[in-house]
């Protein structure tokens, strides 16, 4: 079979500003990528059915035996037995929400598929689905517990040699070559610690699981990283985290506090930058959602900043509870910034203007220069794209 991982057209709307310049599959909930789940799960390479304008850096590929996957979901050993199972003209249900089509139908847009003319198969154990960005940060921790016999699976842990550092459930830590831990704690006791290749754990750092640093991320000197954390690659990680994911690229190499979030790639927050989790009188939190264009209700008591891909934060930055932050953001100044800063705003409190598009580009090109990665043409269409798109944002 041919597997694409199609957006729900629903959720990739509820998932912005993180689907602005990715598809949903490409979304890191746990260790891995929702796109490296199903390759994993299904040993095979997937491609992607998303927006037009990111086809090109994400590209599709049909044949004439298509699986149709919904991207937002995250693979289980039933769903994958089911999966396996389904035939040319069939497709898997949970309720009214589609999870899978088999078909040798070819689609060039998300919002082709359906469920309505196949033969319905339906699952009764509910799946593991992200349709908002709080479920990001709300399933860290189940999934990086999914994820980690699947990335370790036949493999020995290189050993922690450094004997200052301290470790609690070591049968639980995995730690690739490579690595450099030095006079840190790892607490596994309650959940897995996964350690990437080259990874850098620095003096003094604290880490309990569960909780995953990517290949190359450095955790800064006296960080704290609390319970169901997910770093990705080449992230820089200091002073307080907690139950938060950096999709990679991403720098809070300070101190200053930042719980329940979720930053995208190529993020940085400037020192003592502090994010308020939870509000004063412990009501539900309500974020900006794009497709109301409204603040709409989580369901959460705990619930930090959203920030967009090349958003950055200048020093001193105070951030509201359930703050949303598009892309290619920059915000400075003092007092608490509006809970919803749109894309390519420039500016704190008052006097909020537009970015310079060209401008942005040059910062993005440094940004990414600096850590070997190229910011291609592609990636500068698809950054005008947004730009076009999240005007109505700005006025």
């Amino acid at each position: 079979m041919n597997v694409i991982l199609f957006d729900d057209p629903e959720n990739r709307v509820n998932l912005l500003p993180f689907t602005f310049v990715r598809p949903v599959s490409a979304l890191r909930v746990g260790i891995m990528t929702l796109a490296e789940k199903w390759e994993k799960a299904l040993g095979t390479d997937v491609s992607y059915l998303t927006q037009d304008y990111l086809q090109e850096k994400f590209p599709l590929q049909a044949g004439s035996d298509n699986l149709y996957i919904n991207a937002s979901v995250c693979p289980n050993s039933e769903l994958v037995d089911r999966i396996h199972k389904l035939k040319e003209g069939q497709c898997l249900m949970w309720k009214d929400e589609l999870l899978a089509v088999r078909t040798m139908e070819h689609f060039r847009d998300p919002s082709e598929v359906s469920a309505t003319k196949y033969v319905q198969k339906d699952i009764v154990i509910t799946p593991v689905i992200i349709r908002y960005p709080w479920d990001i940060f709300i399933n860290t921790r189940n999934q990086i517990i999914a994820d980690f016999p699947v990335v370790t699976e036949g493999r020995k842990s290189a050993p922690i040699e450094d004997r200052f550092t301290v470790v609690y459930g070591e049968e639980n830590i995995f730690v690739e070559e490579g690595a450099s831990i030095r006079a840190a704690i790892l607490n596994a006791e309650k959940g897995p610690i996964y350690i990437g290749k080259g990874a850098e754990i620095h003096e003094g750092s604290v880490i309990r699981g569960a909780c995953s640093i990517g290949e190359g991320t450095k955790i800064n000197m006296s960080a704290k990283v609390h319970e169901d954390c997910s770093f990705g690659p080449y992230c820089k990680v200091g002073g307080e985290v907690s139950n938060s994911v950096f999709q990679g690229y991403s720098n809070k190499g300070h101190d200053g506090f930042l719980g329940n979030s979720v930053l995208a790639e190529w993020c940085n927050l400037g020192a003592d930058t502090n994010t308020s989790n939870l509000k004063n009188n412990y009501g539900e939190v309500k974020v900006w959602n794009y497709k109301t264009r409204n603040l709409i209700e989580t369901g959460q008591m705990f619930c930090g900043l959203m920030m967009g891909d090349h958003s950055k934060a200048g020093i001193n930055t105070m951030f509201n509870t359930g703050t949303v932050v598009g892309v290619s953001a920059n915000i400075f100044g003092g007092g608490f910034p509006d809970k919803h800063i749109p894309s390519f705003a420039w500016g704190g409190i008052e006097d909020t203007v537009t970015a310079d598009f060209d401008k942005m580009c040059e910062v993005a090109t440094a940004v990414m220069g600096r850590r070997h990665v190229d910011f291609t043409e592609v990636d500068r269409q698809i950054l005008k794209r947004v730009f076009e798109i999240t005007a109505l944002d700005r006025n």
